[in-house]
């Protein structure tokens, strides 16, 4: 599916319902931490520091993006994106499950991996950074078409799909991903740090009233 459709609202309306129901927890919930946090240490040990500043710059990014999509449903009825309840162990935010932010939270650590060593080199004539972060983009807009076809996700919105997501959303999150690791580490400590800080202060307010 290219783009949403106003016939989803019923089922948006009950995802929206459902955010952070306990109705359908499972173990999974755990395995999935547990790998996270298996991922990040093999990092840290490892002191591929790069790779760790690709994968929480662009979870910082993913997160930010979550809570203003929260933000957008509680001010016009309905988000840009929505998860179903019936495909996840717990829905975090209106637009996030718990599965989906630890596929995000690792995803920039492990795209960071493929890129050349050279941060200068060029595809095509594009600097091989920018190439990375437009390709991954793209890939990913295009498992979105097929995510919205199935009743995992939704898209209420006759404007909003493949396009949009791919421009507004996917590029940058793997732009921050490919260019905050090879910024300066006082830069990198304010963008991961300030992003981190702002959304867990968003989290804090918007949250206890009732917003997102």
């Amino acid at each position: 599916m290219l783009f949403g459709t106003e016939a989803l609202k019923p089922m948006a309306d009950l995802a929206n319902a459902a955010v952070r129901s306990t109705a359908n927890f499972h173990w999974t919930f755990i395995a999935l931490l547990a790998f996270v946090v298996y991922i990040y240490a093999t990092a840290i040990k490892n002191k591929n520091y790069k790779a760790i500043a690709a994968g929480l710059s662009l979870y910082m990014v993913h997160w930010f993006y979550e809570i203003m999509n929260a933000v957008i449903q509680s001010a016009a009825g309905y988000a840009l994106w929505t998860v179903s309840p019936e495909s996840t162990s717990f829905i975090l935010l209106v637009g996030v499950s718990w599965e989906l932010s630890m596929m995000f939270s690792v995803a920039g650590l492990g795209i960071h991996m493929l890129l050349p060593e050279d941060p200068k080199a060029k595809i095509l004539g594009i600097n091989n950074r920018i190439a990375f972060a437009l390709g991954n983009a793209i890939l990913f807009g295009a498992v979105e078409i097929f995510l919205a076809g199935t009743p995992a996700f939704i898209w209420v919105y006759p404007w909003w799909g493949a396009i949009p997501v791919t421009i507004a959303v996917y590029i940058p999150f793997f732009l921050a991903a490919y260019l905050i690791p090879d910024a300066k580490p006082k830069t990198q400590k304010l963008f991961i740090g300030g992003l981190a800080g702002l959304n867990a202060l968003l989290l804090a307010v918007l949250i206890p009233l009732g917003v997102i």
